[in-house]
Parts: structure tokens; C-alpha cells; sequence
């Protein structure tokens, strides 16, 4: 996309992330780059039927080729399908959450991640980005991954350039976000920054806790903090590959298999999850260039009182939610792509090579116009 002149836009953000729960929804007035003045945020979750349909299809999804998938008239049709109820909720939720005095000049549509393969190249985020476009009668900016990728990146974290512009000169510190997966962003003096997925976050213990009870996560780490974590299976998941490989890098909300925590109770399972968890955490911040003297805490994991416990003791840094630094923890990544969108629309980068191994700092998104 071509550089234009920077100018403030008020854009929506909207974002669904891989825990499923829904969307959320962030209007800011932006230029892309320093200028971020907050508006409004909301969330809107997903009916139960199209979040049985979506967590069907991320299990298919397994088995499913990349071939397959780079070619949408190659889909299966579950996929189809879900791709017109995420598209659905999405307009559904802008549609009750916009008023006619917002000004809504641009959309940044993250869409509904099904898989990412950074091995391969490719991710696949759903949602039909021209058809909300075109009934919402406002621009939308979507795919903001791909061109990080063709651009050999691993398409993931996108959030960390505008964690930078968040802090500003406060630095060096580092935000971890815990959503399905967890993700760091360090940000180092001046304009220092690396940036990659830490490991799991709510993703496995949500899967864990639906499968046993029906409820779609464990509040407040209560059922984890009933629970003993088990040494021997938190070891056998720790010695995954993925934690032998440096930074940057990223992986898929179904990267870790979960055997070796079949035979647990509930409560010792829950534990010994959110343990991994913090345990690839710490692990994470050892490739940091220095350590941090504390992290940012943002995403829905710090909800979990017993997962903060756990990075505390095993991350031995302070830990501080971000919602008392003033910012909104639960819509930060849907703020995010609202910036990333007018960032686009501005032909500046979205990332770097620090934050995903990207080639040289590239900008991206697909502009769908209302017109």
C-alpha cells in the first residue's frame, strides 16, 4: 500500500482472539504513530452456536492442508460457514456498538484466526472483510498479517509497535499479553525492541476446563489454585521444541499437545496448565536482552489470580495490570489494530524485524473500500 500524508482518523479496531470468547471493539482517533487519544471500547460475545462451529473447525483445521487452505474455492465447507457467522458477529457488533456521532472514518478488522503456520509461511484469519466494508459503508482494512510473511516474518506478535507508542520515552520495560497465547513485547532505551510468543496462555486451560465442566474457563484461577501441579507433566511440556528456538517467534493457539496431563484431575490438570503457562514465561524472559523490573500485564489472563501468583514467583519481577497504568486491559489488542489500521492506510510499518523476523520494517493490511 502507498505512503499517504499522515492525518488523524477515528478507527475501530475489532478483534477475536483465538480463546473464542468474542469480539472485541475500540474506537480511537489516530495518526498511526504518537497521536492516540481513547474513545469508547466494548465486547460482544460470540452466540453459542458460532463458537461450537469455530471451535470445530480449529480442531479440523489440524488436518487440513495448507494447499488446501491458501485457495478459498478449495475450502471445506465448515470452513465457508464460519467464515459467514464470524463475518455475521462482526457486523452484528459494530452495528450495535457505533453511533452516528462517532465519525467512524475506518475499520480495522483483525478477523478470526483458524491456523497459523510460520513454518510454512502462512496464517488464515477469516472474515470477509469487502462484504463489512460494504454494508457498514465505511473503509476496512483487514489481512494484516500476510504481507509480514511474504515478507519472511512469522506474521506474529503484531501488537509490540504499538505497545512502544503506548509507553513512549517510559522505558525500558515489557508487556506481556495473555490471551489464548501469550505474547512479550521488550522494549528496550531509545528504540530498542524485540518481541515474540511466549508460549501458552488461556488456551489450554480454557480447552482443559470446558472439556471436564462445560464452562468456558476456570475463574479466577480458582479451580487451578484447588489443584497441585504435577511436576513430571509440567516437565513434559516444558521440553516442547518450541522453547529451544530463539526470537522472534510465534506459534498456533494448538502448537501444544496436552497428553501428558490426561490422567489429572481437574483441579491438578488446571494447576498444572496455568504452571505452563508461567513457566514459559519465564522461560521467555531469558532471551530478553536484559531482564525487566517488572511486566505489563495485559489480556485476560490477568483475571486469573493464581496464574499471577505463578509468574510472580516464577518470573521473580513485579507484575503490574496495565488497567492501573491507565489503559484498558481486556481491549488492548482491538486498540491495537485500530492504530495498526491507520498506521496501513499510512503506509507505515507495522513491523520489524525485532518484533517477527520480518525481512526489513514492512507495513501491510488489504484496504477494502466502502465505495
Amino acid at each position: 500500500m502507498a505512503a499517504a500524508q499522515k492525518s488523524l482518523k477515528a478507527s475501530l479496531g475489532l478483534m477475536s482472539g483465538t480463546s473464542l470468547d468474542g469480539i472485541d471493539l475500540a474506537l480511537l482517533l489516530s495518526d498511526g504513530a504518537e497521536a492516540i487519544s481513547f474513545r469508547r471500547d466494548g465486547f460482544v460475545p460470540y452466540d453459542t452456536p458460532t463458537r461450537d462451529l469455530l471451535r470445530g473447525v480449529l480442531d479440523a483445521a489440524v488436518e487440513w492442508p495448507t494447499a488446501q487452505l491458501k485457495n478459498p474455492s478449495d475450502w471445506p465447507d465448515k470452513l465457508h460457514q464460519a467464515e459467514q457467522a464470524v463475518t455475521a458477529a462482526h457486523l452484528a457488533a459494530v452495528q450495535g456498538f457505533v453511533r452516528d456521532t462517532d465519525n467512524l472514518e475506518l475499520i480495522g478488522f483483525h478477523g478470526q484466526t483458524i491456523t497459523h503456520r510460520p513454518d510454512e509461511a502462512f496464517t488464515l484469519q477469516i472474515g470477509d472483510g469487502q462484504a463489512l466494508a460494504h454494508q457498514l459503508g465505511c473503509d476496512v482494512i483487514g489481512q494484516f498479517r500476510r504481507a509480514d510473511m511474504q515478507n519472511g516474518g512469522q506474521g506474529a506478535p503484531l501488537a509490540p509497535l504499538f505497545h512502544a507508542a503506548l509507553l513512549g520515552d517510559n522505558r525500558p520495560q515489557a508487556v506481556l499479553n495473555l490471551g489464548g497465547v501469550g505474547n512479550i513485547s521488550w522494549l528496550g532505551r531509545g528504540d530498542e525492541i524485540l518481541a515474540f510468543d511466549t508460549g501458552p496462555a488461556n488456551a489450554l486451560i480454557d480447552d482443559w476446563v470446558s472439556e471436564k465442566t462445560g464452562k468456558a474457563f476456570d475463574k479466577d484461577g480458582a479451580l487451578a489454585a484447588a489443584g497441585e501441579v504435577d511436576a513430571a507433566a509440567l516437565a513434559t511440556l516444558m521440553a516442547h521444541d518450541y522453547f529451544a528456538k530463539q526470537p522472534p517467534k510465534s506459534l498456533d493457539r494448538l502448537s501444544f499437545p496436552t497428553h501428558a496431563i490426561q490422567g489429572l484431575s481437574l483441579e491438578d490438570g488446571a494447576a498444572t496448565l496455568t504452571a505452563f503457562t508461567a513457566a514459559a514465561v519465564a522461560l521467555g524472559l531469558e532471551h530478553c536482552p536484559t531482564k525487566p523490573a517488572r511486566l505489563i500485564l495485559c489480556g485476560g489472563g490477568r483475571h486469573n489470580k493464581t496464574l499471577c501468583a505463578m509468574l510472580a514467583e516464577r518470573c521473580g519481577v513485579d507484575i503490574v495490570d496495565c488497567d492501573a497504568l491507565g489503559w484498558r486491559g481486556d481491549s488492548l489488542e482491538a486498540q491495537a489494530f485500530a492504530w495498526l489500521a491507520v498506521r496501513a492506510l499510512n503506509g507505515l510499518p507495522l513491523s520489524r524485524p525485532e518484533t517477527t523476523g520480518v525481512a526489513q520494517p514492512c507495513t501491510g493490511g488489504a484496504l477494502y473500500q466502502a465505495g
